[in-house]
């Protein structure tokens, strides 16, 4: 069988998290440190790593720190899959994004999108339904909402403005489409961070990309990310739809057929069993887990 990683983006981190493999994986630990030096923020403390203005940056290391206890252990994986946030600790951890270079363009990135954020304030909404045609075509009807997210089958994220993405929801609502609402200042993947990915787009031009030592799938071209091309793929990302699933069926073609989704929460986890239902399945986000994944894959490779 054969190994994919999957990098968790943002929106599923705790206070808390990492705390455990910072104290008792000495690998992990080390990037936690560099990357604090680099970003000049103590991330070591507790309290600033779990700060939700450091969300990105944290979320970031960690997977990061994960991917590297991971590498000293099980066999290279066949491929890497990170959504949004999460492709640029999958470039990390592929060799193409130096962990310094990685931790301060991310911690601009999110600043970026912040900005963006204050100046038109957006909400997303998750749309849970097999209905996705209906909720297309709804969309293009009504000025200022987007699809943003094609997570599944089953689960796509719509995001815009405010008012906008109201009206989508009480239509959905009148036609009987489940719905959840998530509410963010910022929509991500949709034209409204138009803005920050001009800036994101200068602040490229200084970052040095090489190639990936394992195919990285691209949440924005369902292809595997190029050095040529990376810096323009990743700019693209901010105002256009990221397609999740079809990047684990990408994957899934390159032989995968166990995942381990590294990082807080596993989402990603449930989106594999929603594609891809005869998979394996596993997720790394402490030391319980991490031993979980040790007793299930490093007896088998």
């Amino acid at each position: 069988m054969t190994v994919g990683y999957l990098f968790a983006g943002q929106g599923q981190q705790t206070a808390q998290m990492g705390q455990d493999l910072y104290q008792q994986e000495a690998v992990y630990r080390d990037v936690v440190n560099e990357a604090a030096d680099a970003l000049a923020v103590d991330l070591r403390n507790p309290v600033v790593f779990g700060a939700p203005q450091n969300a990105q940056v944290a979320i970031y290391t960690m997977s990061v720190g994960i991917a590297r206890v991971l590498a000293q252990e099980l066999p290279v994986p066949a491929g890497m899959l990170g959504l949004s946030l999460g492709e640029y600790a999958a470039l990390t951890a592929a060799g193409s994004l130096t962990l310094a270079d990685g931790v301060q363009l991310v911690a601009d990135r999110a600043r970026y999108m912040a900005a963006a954020g204050q100046a038109v304030p957006g909400k997303m909404a998750a749309v849970m339904t097999d209905r996705q045609d209906e909720v297309r075509r709804l969309v293009q009807t009504i000025d200022g909402v987007y699809v943003a997210n094609n997570n599944t089958a089953s689960q796509l994220v719509v995001g815009g403005r405010e008012e906008a993405v109201d009206t989508l929801v009480a239509q959905l609502k009148q036609q009987g489409i489940k719905r959840a609402m998530t509410l963010k200042v910022v929509a991500s993947h949709t034209p409204l961070m138009q803005p920050a990915a001009e800036q994101l787009a200068n602040r490229l031009a200084s970052v040095p990309f090489g190639p990936t030592t394992v195919p990285v799938i691209s949440n924005t071209t369902v292809q595997p990310f190029v050095a040529g091309t990376v810096k323009g793929t990743l700019v693209r990302q901010l105002t256009n739809p990221t397609h999740f699933g079809a990047g684990l069926q990408a994957l899934s073609s390159l032989g995968v057929d166990r995942f381990v989704e590294v990082g807080p929460g596993h989402t990603l986890s449930s989106f594999v069993k929603q594609t891809l239902p005869n998979a394996e399945r596993y997720h790394v986000s402490d030391i319980a887990s991490l031993n979980e994944v040790r007793g299930a894959l490093v007896a088998k490779s």
